[in-house]
């Protein structure tokens, strides 16, 4: 049977932490907590289950502190939670016969993570991540001539299922990190650039956008066609829309449509045209990013989002119609009305049928 250490880092969680700890504690053989500043009881929930509690000091970066939290590991393996995440009674047992099975050389167990409510970066129910890794790694060699070390970690994909249950948005924490990071390197990695403009898009308000302005400037004037560029294109055009900036707004939907349109823009162009009140514009660009584009950052543009516009559009549409109606009635606008009721009855099912992607 592996033993397994379970590195935790908290701040302000005693809302949480127990219903947390009360899922995995009995099938940990040590527990760390490493409290990055707590204000409430988080420390004394976590006394409840373990003496090894250890202070850092918060400087910005969450691998600083992961990586303090594995330091103090010594099990075989070391899982890392969040203080949100809950193992129910069928994972728990799912996990309990993987700790009895464990084979020595797999290295990282990837586990399902499933987000109910405040999903702000996932553009799918669940998703495989690494959340159980082998504390000391040995070196392998393999190939039995030209022979090399094996570099790539051995990963187990598991049916474990972690249920991600936040009681708010953290939002705001990771947009500050990202500005913190910009103001000090003038850059962000790939990977954080592109989870920076999906949380923004997915929870982010005006003066989010407004601080992230610079550096999405300075990603698309590199290349508005490279990823990177487009990525910022949609954070800017939905910036240019919620400042009432039409001509801006343009500017980047524009450039965008020299390659394959996504279903962003599209969705800003149908939100733009929607607050115009030009409904029948606006519902050629909903209909663009729910049929005929793909989502390269929030798949709820696609999907929800423009869905929700377009029942809006046939809403102000048969609402304008049945006025004009009581003014002078025509065969013509009675048409009208049953072809925009059509519509609306087909996309209200649409809509009340969408789903995130399973995986």
């Amino acid at each position: 049977m592996a033993t397994i250490s379970l590195c935790m880092i908290v701040k302000n969680e005693e809302q949480v932490l127990a219903r947390c700890l009360d899922s995995v504690a009995d099938l940990m053989d040590e527990i760390i907590i490493v409290d990055t500043g707590s204000t409430d009881r988080t420390k004394e929930v976590a006394a409840r289950y373990t003496d090894q509690i250890y202070d850092f000091t918060w400087i910005g970066d969450f691998s600083a502190a992961r990586n303090f939290s594995f330091s103090k590991a010594t099990m075989e393996y070391i899982y890392a939670p969040d203080a949100d995440e809950v193992l129910d009674a069928e994972n728990r047992a799912r996990f309990r016969d993987l700790k009895n099975c464990l084979l020595p050389e797999i290295e990282i167990v990837q586990m399902w993570y499933v987000t109910e409510a405040f999903n702000t970066v996932m553009n799918v129910k669940r998703e495989l991540r690494p959340k159980l890794f082998k504390r000391l790694r040995t070196f392998t060699w393999i190939d039995p001539v030209h022979e090399t070390v094996r570099l790539d970690p051995v990963v187990f994909d598991s049916e474990i299922e972690i249920l991600h249950k936040p009681l708010s948005v953290h939002g705001s924490r990771d947009f500050e990190i990202c500005e913190q990071i910009y103001a000090r390197d003038g850059a962000l990695s790939p990977k954080l650039r592109k989870m920076y403009a999906k949380e923004l898009l997915k929870c982010g308000e005006l003066p989010d956008f407004e601080r992230a302005e610079d550096f999405f400037t300075m990603e698309w004037e590199k290349d508005p066609m490279a990823e990177a560029g487009r990525e910022a294109a949609c954070v800017l055009a939905h910036l240019a829309r919620l400042q009432g900036n039409g001509a801006e707004l343009m500017k980047y939907a524009l450039r965008d449509m020299l390659d394959t349109p996504c279903a962003e823009i599209c969705y800003e162009l149908g939100s733009y045209y929607q607050e115009m009140k030009d409904y029948d514009e606006a519902i050629v660009w909903y209909q663009n990013a729910v049929s005929e584009t793909e989502c390269i950052l929030d798949v709820e543009a696609g999907g929800k989002k423009s869905l929700e516009g377009l029942v809006a559009c046939y809403e102000a549409l048969i609402a304008q119609a049945e006025k004009a109606e009581l003014q002078t009635s025509s065969e013509q606008q009675k048409q009208s009305i049953e072809i925009y009721e059509q519509q609306l009855v087909t996309y209200r099912e649409t809509l009340a049928d969408w789903q995130l992607p399973e995986e």
